[in-house]
Order: structure tokens, then C-alpha cells, then sequence
């Protein structure tokens, strides 16, 4: 499938603008330039509308547009509950423990466990935050994304990639965090509209000129497989999506990991002006979580019947783009590479604020601002170098990325929550039952996959975030618990002080109360309708 004309003067129309969006977004308002604050947290002055928005477009990229519909092509509106699972999580983290991490004034989530633990526990989580984005995240990005641009423009997925990069270095490079949140409203909104545009098209294509209405019913008949929300142990996806295990196991360990700690997504959140504007675009991010399977699931799905012999399911979103008219595929392309992008300029650019804050700016203090913000971008430029040569040999050979991606990533997680939960909330957790329940959480999982590998990844993530908790309580009463020297002047690290719940007011505004209920309501009738 190739692009028209239009289609194409569309596309360098939109990557024009945005270029010249962010430009103006990142031209310098103070003498001296640039500080850390402003590069890496956007002066901490981002609204909630903002913060919003940026969160959807960190997060909804290639592995989620071309990867999701790949698995809803697979198995169906089952994996949509890694979406609507998220909405749920999002609202617990802007009310539990984002108002933590904002009255610490971190820059990054290692600099947290700094404060609560010591230098140890953030070197090593550092270290492996920083492989996982280059080699996981980047790359996974990177290498969807050039499947994508091949399969519906017709470039080589190499060349694709490069692109890729060179356009998210293009808008973010210059202009760090503020450049990305502020331009992802414009991704967000052309995302938006791009794929509930191609849902309405690939209904209307599924009912044959009978309307979309129509065209659901037929959808939900003849491929009513893929409409279980909870599967079966018979079904061959059940390894993936373990039945019930979805709403009360694993998964809230890899939501809670991915939301609530993982620097690319929070960062939005440590750059707002206050509390409460966090607290709200936490809010708006919970709502378009909830309408993100009908962009990218629903699709996948009708690709079941239109393109029913499709070599690779990550193909399904780009074949379905076959639909568009002239020019409006252009705009729809446009959106795609748009969520693309915007999670490679957010990676990048938290990779970046990892290794210059946590790493770097340690190794050398006492430098000035400006070489900091130097030493943020030069980073930037290397990650995204290495995840290019290495996204193809990592990836090349899976069919399901999305689903490869949850499962590796699935290794770390129970750790890193046990470590993060039981620094906020208990303050008899010490660095040496952190470290533990680091390293046991990738022991232990590399031990339940050879020794019960039946064992679905996504239980084997419960139970192993089960046994670190275990661990982690048992170490911590078992050793020292005095100051190890890490936190700020005063603060007893290791009980709890100042860095964990105690002090912290965790109420919330009436009209957050309000929207959390709603995501409550919303997620009880889609559960109740396709239990």
C-alpha cells in the first residue's frame, strides 16, 4: 500500500507544523539559558490539561497502537484490559502517591529511592532503568514504528526508523520536557481523531454499507471469540491473559509499575505547578485510557474479517489503513507516526534527565547549568543511536511485540513496587530489603519460568511480587534500620520521615472525588457488558 500525493503533502504539511510548533515553544525566555528545571520538568509550571495529555502521548505509541491491535487482532477486547485496568491505576497514583514524589521535589524516581534508602538502591535502579528504555522501550518503539511506515508507506523500515529518530530529536531535542508536553496536545488530538475515525470506517467496511451499527453486530457474530473480556483456561491466548488473574493479579503489579514509577510517564507529573493541577491531569489521562481500546483494539479486531490471512498480527493497524480516503489517510498516517514520536522524544528525554541527574551529576558535581543541559542532550543522541542498531536483532522475530515487551519487563516489576510501596508506606523498610527484593525479583522469576513454565507470565508476576514482599519485610526486620547518610539533612531515611506517607495530606479536591467515581462506574459497566 503506498501513500497519494495528498496524502503525503498532507504528512509533510503536519511534520512541518509540528516542527515549528515546537520551535516556538522552545525559544529561550530567561537570560542564560536553559536550566535543569526548565529542560528536564518544564520549569515546573505545566497545567493539568497538559499533563494530561502528555501522559496519553508518553504512553500510547508504537507498541501500543501497532502492538495492541496486533494482540486485539490475536486475542481480542481481552487485552483491553491492560487499558482500562490503567484508568483505575492512574486515579490511585494521583491520590496515594503522587502527592509523595511532588512534596519531595524529585526530578527522577531514583532520586526518590535516594532520599528514602541511599545512593545503592538508586545506582541500581538507575542503571536498569536506563537499559530497559534503550533496549526495551526504545527499541520497541523505534522497530514498530518502521514496521508501520513500510507497511503503509512503502519505505524500507530501516530508513522508516531513521526518520523516526531524527524527527523526535527534531522537535524535543532543543526544547527538552516543555517542548514534548505542549506539542502532545496536538498529538493527542490528532490521535484522537485519527483512530476513531478509522473504528467508524473499519465498522462501516465490516457492515457493508449497513451503517456501523450494523457493522458491530456482524463483528461481535462472527468473530465473538474475540469479545471475551476474561478467558478461559481453554483458550490458546489464556497463557497471555490469564482469566480473573487480569482484574486481581499480576496486572495491577505492572500497572501500579508503569504508572506510578516509571520516570518516562510520571515525569509529566513532577513538572506540574501543584498537587492538585497533577491531581487533575492525572484525571483527564484516566478518561482517555478508558476510550483507548476503540482506537486501537477495535480495529485489530475488525481486521479479523477484512484481512483474515495476515502473515503477522502487528500488521493489522497499518492494513487497515487501507480504508482511508485519499488525504484523510495522509492525516491519519500523520497521527500514527504523531504517537510515535512523541513517545520517542518522552524515553529519550527521560533517559536523558536519568543519566544526567542521577548519574552523571554525580560523577561530576559542582559543573554549571548549561552543562548539564549539554550532557541531557548529547544522551539523547546516543540512546537513540543505540536503539537503532539494535532494535531489529531484539525484536526482528516476534509477532506479538506488545506482548513481548509486557512479559520481559514483567521480570523487574514485582521488585520495583515492592521497593517503591514499602518505602512510602511502611517506614520500617531499609536499603538492604530493597536490594533484596530487587535482585530476588528477577531470581525468582527467572527460577517460576524454567521450573513452571505453564505458569502464565502475568500470575507468575503476582506471585513473585508476593514473595518480594516477603523478602523485603523480612531482610529490612532483620537488619540495621539507622540512617545510611542518603536522605535530605534531618530526615531518618530508613523511618520513613519526610519521604514517606507520614505529613503528607492525602486529600483530594471534590471534583477529582468525582472523576474517580465516574472511571469506577465506566469500568463496572464495560466488566458487566463483556464479562
Amino acid at each position: 500500500m503506498k501513500l497519494d500525493t495528498l496524502d503525503v503533502a498532507v504528512f509533510i504539511a503536519y511534520v512541518t507544523g509540528l516542527l515549528v510548533l515546537a520551535l516556538w515553544i522552545s525559544r529561550e525566555n530567561k537570560v542564560g539559558g536553559k536550566d535543569t528545571k526548565d529542560y528536564f520538568l518544564a520549569g515546573k509550571a505545566l497545567p493539568w490539561w497538559a499533563i494530561g495529555a502528555s501522559l496519553i502521548a508518553s504512553n500510547i505509541s508504537a507498541e501500543q497502537i501497532i502492538g495492541m491491535s496486533g494482540s486485539g487482532y490475536a486475542i481480542g477486547l481481552a487485552i483491553a484490559s491492560y487499558e482500562w485496568m490503567a484508568a483505575i491505576t492512574l486515579i490511585i497514583v494521583g491520590k496515594y502517591m503522587l502527592p509523595i514524589f511532588l512534596k519531595n521535589n524529585i526530578y527522577t524516581m531514583p532520586q526518590y529511592l535516594e532520599q528514602r534508602y541511599d545512593a545503592r538502591v538508586k545506582t541500581i535502579l538507575a542503571l536498569f532503568w536506563l537499559g530497559v528504555y534503550v533496549f526495551v522501550n526504545l527499541t520497541a518503539v523505534l522497530w514498530l514504528g518502521g514496521l508501520a511506515i513500510e507497511t503503509v508507506a512503502g519505505v524500507d523500515w530501516m530508513y522508516g526508523m531513521i526518520f523516526l529518530a531524527l524527527f523526535s530529536v527534531g522537535y524535543s531535542l532543543y526544547g527538552g520536557l516543555k517542548a514534548v508536553a505542549y506539542t502532545d496536545i496536538l498529538q493527542v488530538v490528532l490521535l484522537v481523531f485519527g483512530g476513531l475515525l478509522l473504528s467508524y470506517l473499519a465498522l462501516e467496511a465490516v457492515g457493508d454499507g449497513a451503517g456501523v451499527l450494523a457493522g458491530f453486530g456482524i463483528l461481535t457474530q462472527e468473530a465473538s471469540g474475540h469479545f471475551d473480556m476474561i478467558l478461559s483456561p481453554e483458550n490458546e491466548h489464556y497463557m497471555s491473559l490469564p482469566g480473573i488473574s487480569v482484574l486481581i493479579g499480576g496486572l495491577w503489579v505492572m500497572n501500579f509499575s508503569y504508572w506510578g514509577f516509571n520516570q518516562y510517564i510520571i515525569q509529566r507529573a513532577l513538572a506540574a505547578k501543584n498537587v492538585q493541577e497533577a491531581q487533575k491531569g492525572i484525571a483527564f489521562a484516566a478518561y482517555l485510557k478508558l476510550l483507548m481500546p476503540l482506537i486501537v483494539v477495535l480495529p485489530g479486531i475488525a481486521a479479523v474479517i477484512l484481512y483474515p490471512k495476515l502473515s503477522v498480527a502487528d500488521q493489522a493497524y497499518p492494513s487497515m489503513m487501507s480504508l482511508m480516503p485519499v488525504g484523510i489517510k495522509g492525516l491519519v498516517f500523520a497521527a500514527l507516526v504523531a504517537a510515535i514520536v512523541s513517545s520517542l522524544a518522552s524515553m529519550s528525554n527521560s533517559i536523558s534527565t536519568i543519566f544526567t541527574m542521577d548519574i552523571y551529576a554525580k560523577l561530576k558535581p559542582g559543573k554549571s547549568q548549561s552543562h548539564y543541559v549539554r550532557t541531557g542532550r548529547i544522551t539523547t543522541l546516543v540512546a537513540l543511536a543505540i536503539a537503532l542498531v539494535v532494535a531489529e536483532p531484539l525484536l526482528g522475530q516476534f509477532d506479538q511485540a506488545f506482548q513481548y515487551i509486557q512479559e520481559f519487563t514483567g521480570f523487574f516489576t514485582p521488585g520495583i513496587v515492592v521497593i517503591f510501596m514499602m518505602g512510602m508506606f511502611w517506614s520500617r523498610a531499609n536499603s538492604a530489603g530493597a536490594i533484596t527484593a530487587a535482585i530476588g525479583s528477577a531470581a525468582l522469576s527467572v527460577a517460576l519460568k524454567v521450573l513452571w513454565p505453564e505458569l502464565p507470565f502475568m500470575d507468575r508476576v503476582g506471585i513473585v511480587f508476593l514473595m518480594c514482599l516477603a523478602l523485603c519485610v523480612i531482610v529490612s526486620l532483620a537488619t540495621e534500620s539507622s540512617r545510611e547518610g542518603a536522605g535530605p539533612e534531618g530526615v531518618d531515611v530508613n523511618a520513613g520521615g519526610s519521604v514517606g506517607v507520614a505529613g503528607i495530606s492525602l486529600d483530594t479536591e471534590r471534583s477529582f472525588n468525582v472523576a474517580a467515581a465516574g472511571v469506577v462506574l465506566i469500568l463496572v459497566a464495560l466488566y458487566a457488558t463483556w464479562w
